[in-house]
C-alpha cells in the first residue's frame, strides 16, 4: 500500500487546476479515450464535455480508459460549458484554423487555461470558434490539413504542461486539502468507496500511509450490515 499511496499522492499534488480541455461534441470513444489519458497524463484532473445532440452521456463513464482518475463534467450546450471555464477566468483556445490562428506555442499557458476541441469531422463549431478568446494551429508541413483530434490534444497539452513546468507549476499542490484527501481514499479504496455511497455513511479515516485507522467507521459499518 506504500508504493501505491505514495503514486497517489504524488500524482494529486501535480494536479493542475488551471488547466483543462472542452470538447465540442467530440464522441467517438477511442478520440475520448485518448484525450482524457492525455489529460491524465499533463497532470489535469477533470474536464468538461458538450456532447451531440441525442447521444448518450452515460457514454463518457464508460469509454474512457483513465476516467476513474479524471473526471467528465458533461455540460448540456457550449453556452454552458464556457460558462463555467469562464467563471474560473480561464482564457478559451481554440483548436481551430482561421485568419486569426496563431502557432499554438506562442501562447502563455500558465495562465488559466482551456483548450476547446471540436468534433472529428467538422472541427471547432461556428459557436464555439466565435466565442473562443484566440485560435490556435499546429503547423504542418504535409498535404493533409488536420490531425486527430486526440493527437492534436496532446500536442497542445505537451507544450502546455513543458511551460507550467518550467514555471514551477507542478512543485506546490494546487487542489485544496479537502478534495485532496478524497481522491486519496477514493482511490485507495475503491471497493470501500462503493460500500460508503451506496449506504450513503461517509468514508473511514486513513492514516499517512493509506490504511484504514477509524474506529468509528468500523461500528458504522457494522451496525449497516446488521
Amino acid at each position: 500500500m506504500n508504493a501505491r499511496n505514495d503514486k497517489i499522492v504524488e500524482t494529486l499534488n501535480k494536479r493542475q487546476t488551471g488547466l483543462t480541455v472542452l470538447m465540442d461534441e467530440v464522441h467517438k470513444p477511442h478520440n475520448l479515450a485518448a484525450v482524457v489519458r492525455t489529460c491524465d497524463a499533463v497532470g489535469i484532473g477533470d474536464v468538461n464535455a458538450v456532447y451531440p445532440k441525442g447521444m448518450i452521456k452515460s457514454l463518457h463513464g464508460t469509454s474512457m480508459g483513465s476516467n476513474r482518475w479524471v473526471a467528465t463534467r458533461v455540460h448540456e450546450d457550449l453556452d454552458q460549458g464556457f460558462q463555467f471555464v469562464k467563471a474560473q477566468k480561464m482564457q478559451v483556445l481554440a483548436a481551430h484554423f482561421s485568419d486569426k490562428a496563431v502557432d499554438y506555442r506562442d501562447i502563455d499557458y500558465t495562465k488559466p487555461t482551456a483548450i476547446l476541441l471540436g468534433a472529428e469531422k467538422f472541427g471547432v463549431s461556428a459557436q464555439g470558434a466565435e466565442m473562443a478568446d484566440q485560435h490556435v494551429i499546429i503547423p504542418m508541413m504535409g498535404m493533409v490539413q488536420s490531425l486527430n483530434v486526440s493527437v492534436a490534444a496532446a500536442i497542445i497539452l505537451y507544450e502546455a504542461q513543458r511551460q507550467r513546468q518550467q514555471a514551477g507549476l507542478y512543485q506546490q499542490r494546487q487542489i485544496s486539502d479537502e478534495l485532496f484527501e478524497k481522491l486519496r481514499f477514493e482511490w485507495l479504496h475503491p471497493k470501500v468507496t462503493k460500500f460508503c455511497k451506496q449506504h450513503n455513511i461517509r468514508y473511514p479515516k486513513i492514516n499517512e500511509i493509506g490504511d484504514i485507522k477509524d474506529k468509528e467507521w468500523d461500528q458504522i459499518r457494522k451496525s449497516v450490515n446488521q
